[in-house]
């Protein structure tokens, strides 16, 4: 029977008031025995003692062989190749021979796991010792369109000084690209970057025994720093950056920043990080901004030289104009076909050179196996192959749908469509935004009879 806490209550009004435990049982309709155990206030009703049962299978020696199993994952760090029940409780019966129940394993494991301690030393460091880094995710509207991006939070250990940067990708050059423009911020190079293990810096291994890829061992050479890199599953180790992350998608991102590209919404970020100046963090002696100024006296001087962090490749342009480029095609002008070429891929860009010389810059495409096609660089072959333009790549991509339309009624008139393409091809950016090609004197389309198409389609886009 249930004793409730009103049971026990009149238990022990009554006893006190001289009640016998028998007639307190016989009108309470209870047993002499509980109100004998509950009369005198030696036992409580809210405090009952869960029988413990050793089992007899769980042997010593078998419980030492779950802790092994377990210690053994600890030192490895492999979270996705570490011991489940089911195969401690295979091991048991493969290598000792056990004769238990799979479910007497798992309760025990589970058991182990519940009473493991987790204590954590707390940490403090000088000025300019550490930054922390890590990325992260968010969502925002490039251009109108909800996009996903990454963020790449830094938090300085000593003045807790945030830095976020957003990119498209979580790639080797983004990572490098920004660590520098980190170290170009705060004004100098702290003594340590805290990084966890991810591919983009960590080529094998992982902690104390990580391999960096090569592109960040020079990094690291060229602005004289230590790179530390985090033991797998343990977020202590970077805390304060571990904060950043959800700290920036709920601060900095909210409400969820509507901009045209992502250089304006990093320029965004930045300002919004600089707010955090005046901030006082509990537990610091002063705000983050004065924290900060004492901070960047102890940092090293940034290098000379600025530390190129594009990935370069020497490509053939092939017979279409193009050269390839991590999974996608990028055009250069024609007169640089069959020319050995120089790659330069930036997070956002990517640049090519011939002798020295930028012949192509196109912003980056993300997909994979595109075409991104310049009209400028196709103009000399247009000319001399007009009736190839309807039907042409590069003018299907770049002239608006409205427009290249009505190019198909001019019954064959191609010094006019040459005329229309050219005044397309001067455009800076002739094919990822078409309101801004719209954006010029509508009377140059009058005197080629599109003028209200074009009036027709700014509309429609906007």
């Amino acid at each position: 029977m249930v004793i409730t806490m009103q049971d026990y209550y009149e238990i022990r009004k009554r006893f006190l008031a001289g009640e016998s435990q028998r007639k307190i049982a016989k009108s309470m309709g209870i047993s002499r025995n509980t109100v004998k155990k509950y009369c005198e206030g030696n036992a409580v009703p809210w405090e009952r003692k869960v029988p413990e049962r050793e089992s007899t299978i769980l042997t010593e020696s078998t419980v030492d062989f779950i802790r092994q199993c377990l210690e053994e994952d600890a030192k490895e760090g492999l979270k996705k190749q570490s011991h489940t029940a089911k195969r401690i409780y295979d091991r048991l019966v493969e290598e000792k021979g056990f004769a238990g129940g799979e479910s007497t394993v798992r309760a025990k494991v589970h058991e182990i796991k519940e009473n493991e301690p987790k204590a954590f030393i707390p940490l403090q460091f000088d000025p300019g010792e550490a930054i922390q880094v890590d990325w992260g995710e968010a969502q925002v509207y490039l251009s109108g369109k909800k996009t996903k991006i990454n963020i790449f939070c830094a938090r300085l250990c000593y003045s807790c000084r945030p830095i976020v940067l957003a990119y498209h990708r979580q790639n080797e050059e983004s990572f490098l690209d920004a660590v520098v423009r980190i170290f170009d911020t705060i004004g100098g190079v702290p003594s340590k970057v805290i990084f966890d293990n991810g591919k983009v810096a960590v080529k094998d291994g992982f902690g104390l025994h990580a391999k960096a890829q090569a592109g960040y061992t020079a990094l690291t050479a060229h602005y004289g720093f230590e790179a530390v890199f985090c033991n797998p599953a343990e977020g202590h180790e970077k805390g304060l950056v571990e904060g950043l992350v959800g700290w920036s998608r709920r601060n900095i991102l909210v409400p969820v920043p509507r901009v045209t590209d992502i250089t304006l919404l990093n320029e965004l970020l930045l300002s919004r990080c600089l707010k955090y100046e005046s901030h006082s963090i509990k537990g610091k002696p002063s705000s983050v901004g004065t924290m900060f100024n004492i901070e960047k006296e102890a940092l090293q001087r940034l290098p000379g030289y600025h530390f190129e962090i594009a990935k370069s490749a020497n490509v053939r342009v092939n017979a279409f104009s193009t050269v390839r480029f991590r999974m996608n095609n990028y055009s250069v002008p024609i007169k640089y076909v069959g020319m050995l070429v120089g790659v330069k891929g930036y997070p956002e860009t990517v640049e090519i050179y011939y002798k020295g010389e930028l012949i192509a810059s196109h912003s980056r495409c993300f997909s994979r196996d595109n075409n991104v096609y310049q009209l400028e660089h196709y103009m000399p072959l247009l000319e001399k192959r007009k009736r190839a333009i309807l039907n042409a790549a590069p003018v299907k991509q770049n002239i608006p749908p409205e427009v290249l339309e009505e190019m198909k009624h001019l019954n064959g008139d191609y010094s006019r469509m040459v005329e229309i393409l050219h005044s397309f091809s001067q455009k800076e950016q002739p094919i990822k935004d078409p309101v801004k090609i719209l954006q010029v004197d509508l009377h140059q389309y009058d005197q080629l009879g599109l003028g209200k198409e074009v009036k027709n389609y700014e509309s429609a886009v906007n």
